[in-house]
């Protein structure tokens, strides 16, 4: 069974059953479907001592997700990611107590597998035949895995300048994916190609975005329930955000209303959304006081950080809130920043991200120059995908490794030693 109570436009307030199949307001207003559990039902059933015996994965929550029945869940065994203490970084950058939450350890190599267990999910509960999504990469590698594993057609509407390591990865899961170009400032073509799809062929639509299907929103607030059992549910002080479309951050608050509201936490940490310089109309919109629904779209995306080049955030009404309500902020940071923390994640503690997984700890850096994360608080760090995703930006900044012949001395000059 599900625990969910009821689902509501987050832009007009009109409700509406699980029982009517939506993944979209039928006012078609662009408002997010939030979906409302039952708290009095879901705490007669779970507590935090028999979650604890449940093995790792995002489905250890069940309870708290959308779909009514356990026989449809598709799984890559998916969540149970290991939040690491940070040690090596916490005392390079002069803080005590830095985590890491490592999302390149999923199925697929980044925190879209938890988007996509739930919505590939609620897909073969609704029974359909194909799904689509509009993506940078990482949600469609992570929906073409999961609709593979479901017997389901794919298809994914990618930017044009999504890297082609990420393309392979769809492409072998046998998704049919499709580049489209950029042809009008200020508006996303892979989004306006999904929804023409959706509304000729009836495909069920599946991109991280909470306006376009409600469900996989629910996937990552499984971050924040694994990230708060493993600090034996303590909260931390920060919890650092990459951010483009925010559904992510949406997620993660999402997760602490819902322990909140069971009692099995007493405060929220305080979230930050962290965008690139060349595409951040959320941290515009945040720094301007705007309201949840004035995010104005940005112009032309430029930055390395492919995955948060979203020229509208369209989970941004919630991730404002998230972030007003938490007492968090939000930041810009240089691709420049963002490389230097890439090699510094790496060469401290050993975890190849790529520059979109690691903004998070560009804009750690920052609040902690800047004087807004004091040395004593304890931050968490989202790494959200793996550098094998795009390991061309890797190879611009290291360049190529040098030759020699097999002789000791050649090794000594080229070493330095």
């Amino acid at each position: 069974m599900a625990f969910v109570e009821k689902i509501k436009c987050a832009r007009c307030g009109t409700e509406y059953s699980m029982e009517q199949k939506l993944c979209m307001c039928s006012k078609k207003d662009g408002g997010r479907l939030d979906i409302y559990y039952d708290y009095k039902a879901l705490a007669e059933n779970v507590n935090r001592e028999n979650l604890a015996k449940r093995p790792l994965s995002v489905w250890k929550y069940f309870e708290f997700l959308p779909v009514v029945d356990k026989k449809n869940i598709v799984t890559l065994i998916t969540g149970g990611t290991p939040l690491i203490k940070a040690s090596r970084l916490a005392e390079k950058i002069g803080l005590k107590k830095v985590f890491l939450k490592d999302e390149t350890r999923n199925p697929t190599g980044s925190f879209k597998d938890r988007s996509m267990t739930v919505g590939v999910s609620k897909a073969v509960e609704f029974g359909v035949q194909a799904t689509v999504t509009a993506s940078s990469g990482n949600a469609a590698a992570a929906l073409a895995a999961h609709s593979a594993k479901a017997g389901l057609k794919c298809y994914a509407f990618v930017l044009e300048s999504a890297p082609e390591m990420k393309l392979a990865q769809i492409r072998l899961y046998g998704a049919k994916v499709i580049r489209v170009k950029a042809v009008e400032e200020g508006r996303d073509p892979t989004v306006h190609m999904l929804l023409m799809v959706v509304e000729k062929y009836g495909w069920y639509p599946c991109p991280s975005f909470g306006p376009f299907n409600p469900y996989q929103v629910e996937g990552p607030k499984t971050i924040t329930y694994e990230l708060v059992e493993q600090l034996n549910w303590q909260t931390p002080d920060w919890v650092m955000v990459p951010t483009g479309s925010g559904c992510l951050l949406t997620g993660l608050w999402k997760g602490y209303k819902d322990f909140l509201t069971m009692d099995f936490i007493d405060s929220m940490s305080k979230l930050v959304a962290i965008q690139p310089e060349g595409c951040s109309p959320l941290v515009k919109a945040f720094k301007q006081n705007k309201g949840p629904f004035e995010i104005e779209p940005w112009g032309r995306p430029s930055t390395i950080a492919g995955g948060l080049s979203d020229v509208f955030p369209w989970d941004g009404d919630a991730a404002l809130t998230a972030i007003r309500e938490t007492g968090g902020t939000a930041e810009a940071v240089s691709d420049k920043e963002i490389l230097y923390a890439q090699r510094l994640l790496a060469s401290t503690e050993g975890i190849f991200a790529e520059p979109t997984g690691v903004a998070s700890l560009a804009g750690l850096l920052k609040l902690v120059n800047n004087g807004t994360i004091k040395e004593d608080e304890t931050v968490v760090v989202l790494i959200t995908g793996s550098g094998l995703k795009d390991p061309e930006a890797a190879i611009r900044q290291t360049g190529s490794a040098p030759t020699i012949g097999p002789y000791l001395a050649e090794f000594e000059a080229t070493a330095r030693l």
